[in-house]
C-alpha cells in the first residue's frame, strides 16, 4: 500500500465497494415508499390544515410571481378553490409570512396537472418526499459504510407516518427538510471528496520533503519531519458539494426561515470535519489551517450562497411592482444608507413586518405543543377530521370517523428518544464522528424552537428533521448488529433485534394508515388508534 493510500484509508476508513447493493436497496425501498405517498393522493379532494394557504398561494405565484389576497366578498373560498374556481384572489397583495420557494414547488404542481387537481396540490410535494427515501438511503450507506445500514434508514423514513403525512400534503415543512437534508448529503460527499484531496497532497508534500531532507542530510542540523513542513496543511480547492449545500440551505430557508438554523449547525459540523481530517493527516496546526484555509472559505462559500439564493427566491416579488411592501421605500424616501436600491429598503421592511408576526405568535390553538413533547408525539396535529354517520361516504355503523393525523411512528420517535442519549455517548465520549453528524442535523432542525416556548408552534414542525432520526435509530441499530470484526453470534443476534425492529415499525405504520389517508373507518377503530388522551 502506498503512503497516499495509507493516509487515505485513515482519513476515509473503511469503505465498501458493493455500488450495486448500495444502489437495489434504497431504490426498491424509495419505490415502494414512492407508491404508497402518490396512492390516492387526490384524496380528500378538499384543502387540508394550512394547504388552505400554500396551495391557494402557489396558484398566485404561479398566476402573478407574488401572493394576492383572496377577495373578502367570498364567504367560503375554499370551497369555491376545490370546485373549479381557483381565480378567488382580488387585486390587492397580500401580507405573507413566509418565503416563496415552497410555494414556488407547490405551484408548479398545480401547473402542471391543474389548479383544481387535489392530486396536482400534493404532487411536488409527494416528489420531493421520495426522494429523500432514496437520498437517505445512499447517506445511510455513506455515513455507516454498509448498504444493509442505508436500506434500514430508508425503510424506516418510508414508513415513518409524520413524513408520510407530509409528503401527502401541501406544506412547506417537508419541503424545509428536503433541501436541509440534500445539503446534509452535499456535505458528506464533500467530507469524502475532500479528505481523498487531503491525502493526495499531504502525500505529495510529504514526499517532496522526504527528499529535501535526503538531498541535505547532515548539512544543517534541522529538523526535517514531515509534521514540521506541513505546518498548515494545503488548501483544498474549490470544494463544488460546499457550492451545493450552500444552494441547497438557500432553498430551505427561501422555503422558511427556520431552514437557517441548519446552516449554522452545519457550517460548524465540516469545520470540526477539517480539524479531525487535518489531524489526523498529521498537520501540525490543524486548527489553525482548519480555521483559516477551510473554514473561512467554507463560511463565504456557504453563507453567500444561501443568502444569494435566499434574495434571488424573492424574484417574482422584485418583478411585480404591485406586490406587498414593493412601493413602501418610493412613499418612505431614504433619510440613511442611501445607497441602499429602494427594492431592497421595501423588502428590508416587508421582513421586518413578517419578523414581527412570528415573534408575536402566541394565540391559543388546540394543537399548540411544546417542542419537549416532540420526540414521544406528545400532541400530533389533527389535518383532517370528519364524522360521517350511516350512509354517508360508505359509513355502515352509527358513526365513522375520516381522519389525516400527524403520528410519527410510535416505534421509531420513541426509539429516536433513547437514540440520542446514546448518539450523545457516542460523540462525546468516543469521538465517533457518525453520531456527531446525526447530531448536527438534530440540533438545526430541533434545537432552535426550544428559543420559541413562548409562541404558537405545532409538532407537525419536526418533519423537517425526521430523516436525522430515522438515521439515530439506524446507528444504534448498526451498533447492535456490529461491524465486520463482530463475532458471528453477536451479529446474528443483532440482525435479529434490527430486523424485528423494522418489521414492527411497518405494522405499526400500517395499523395507523387509515387515520394517516382519511380512510373512513368506525368510530371505535379510530378511537383504537388514539393511544395517549393528548392525541385526541
Amino acid at each position: 500500500m502506498t503512503p497516499t493510500e495509507q493516509l487515505r484509508s485513515r482519513l476515509l476508513g473503511h469503505r465498501p465497494t458493493d455500488m450495486l447493493w448500495g444502489w437495489l436497496g434504497p431504490l426498491f425501498v424509495a419505490a415502494m415508499g414512492g407508491f404508497l405517498r402518490f396512492w390516492q393522493l387526490e384524496r380528500p379532494h378538499q384543502l387540508v390544515f394550512d394547504e388552505t394557504y400554500y396551495v391557494k398561494q402557489g396558484y398566485s405565484m404561479m398566476e402573478y410571481g407574488y401572493e394576492r389576497r383572496v377577495l373578502p366578498s367570498f364567504k367560503t373560498p375554499d370551497a369555491l378553490f376545490t370546485r373549479g374556481t381557483p381565480n378567488v384572489f382580488g387585486t390587492e397583495p397580500d401580507l405573507v409570512v413566509h418565503p416563496p420557494v415552497g410555494k414556488w414547488i407547490i405551484g408548479l404542481g398545480e401547473q402542471l396537472f391543474g389548479a383544481t387537481s387535489s392530486f396536482g396540490w400534493r404532487f411536488s410535494v409527494a416528489v420531493l418526499g421520495t426522494l429523500t427515501i432514496l437520498m437517505i438511503g445512499r447517506a445511510g450507506r455513506r455515513l455507516f459504510g454498509s448498504a444493509l445500514l442505508g436500506t434500514i434508514a430508508a425503510m424506516l423514513l418510508a414508513f415513518d407516518g409524520q413524513h408520510f403525512v407530509h409528503s401527502r400534503t401541501g406544506l412547506l415543512d417537508l419541503i424545509v427538510g428536503f433541501w436541509a437534508f440534500a445539503a446534509f448529503c452535499a456535505l458528506l460527499i464533500d467530507r469524502d471528496h475532500s479528505r481523498e484531496v487531503l491525502a493526495r497532497k499531504v502525500s505529495a508534500l510529504q514526499a517532496t520533503h522526504a527528499a529535501h531532507r535526503d538531498a541535505g542530510a547532515g548539512t544543517t542540523g534541522e529538523d526535517h519531519s514531515p509534521s514540521t513542513a506541513i505546518r498548515y496543511g494545503p488548501w483544498l480547492g474549490l470544494r463544488p458539494w460546499l457550492w451545493v449545500a450552500g444552494i441547497c440551505l438557500g432553498l430551505a430557508t427561501g422555503t422558511k426561515w427556520s431552514g437557517v438554523f441548519f446552516l449554522v449547525a452545519f457550517g460548524l459540523m465540516t469545520v470540526f470535519w477539517d480539524m479531525g481530517a487535518r489531524r489526523t493527516a498529521g498537520v501540525r496546526r490543524w486548527w489553525w489551517g482548519a480555521v483559516m484555509l477551510d473554514g473561512v472559505y467554507a463560511g463565504l462559500v456557504m453563507v453567500g450562497l444561501t443568502v444569494s439564493v435566499y434574495v434571488a427566491s424573492w424574484t417574482g416579488w422584485f418583478v411585480a411592482r404591485d406586490s406587498y411592501d414593493r412601493q413602501w421605500a418610493t412613499a418612505h424616501p431614504a433619510t440613511t444608507f442611501s445607497w441602499v436600491p429602494d427594492s431592497l429598503r421595501s423588502l428590508w421592511q416587508y421582513h421586518q413586518e413578517i419578523y414581527s408576526f412570528h415573534v408575536g405568535v402566541t394565540s391559543a390553538h388546540p394543537y399548540k405543543t411544546n417542542p419537549w413533547s416532540w420526540l414521544i408525539q406528545g400532541r400530533p396535529t389533527s389535518f383532517f377530521y370528519e364524522g360521517p354517520k350511516r350512509g354517508q361516504e360508505g359509513c355502515l355503523v352509527t358513526q365513522c370517523a375520516k381522519a389525516i393525523t400527524s403520528i410519527g411512528t410510535p416505534t421509531l420517535w420513541w426509539g429516536a428518544t433513547i437514540a440520542i442519549f446514546i448518539l450523545l455517548f457516542s460523540w462525546a465520549l468516543r469521538r465517533d464522528w457518525r453520531a456527531g453528524a446525526i447530531l448536527a442535523g438534530l440540533a438545526g432542525g430541533y434545537l432552535p424552537w426550544f428559543n420559541y416556548q413562548q409562541r404558537t408552534i405545532f409538532s407537525f414542525y419536526e418533519v423537517a428533521f425526521v430523516p436525522f432520526i430515522a438515521l439515530a435509530v439506524t446507528y444504534v441499530l448498526g451498533l447492535g448488529i456490529g461491524g465486520p470484526r463482530a463475532s458471528p453470534r453477536h451479529r446474528k443476534i443483532g440482525l435479529l433485534a434490527a430486523g424485528v425492529f423494522v418489521i414492527v415499525s411497518v405494522a405499526c405504520f400500517a395499523f395507523f394508515y387509515p387515520i394517516y389517508t382519511a380512510q373512513v373507518i368506525p368510530q371505535p377503530a379510530w378511537q383504537l388508534r388514539m393511544w395517549l388522551p393528548s392525541w385526541v
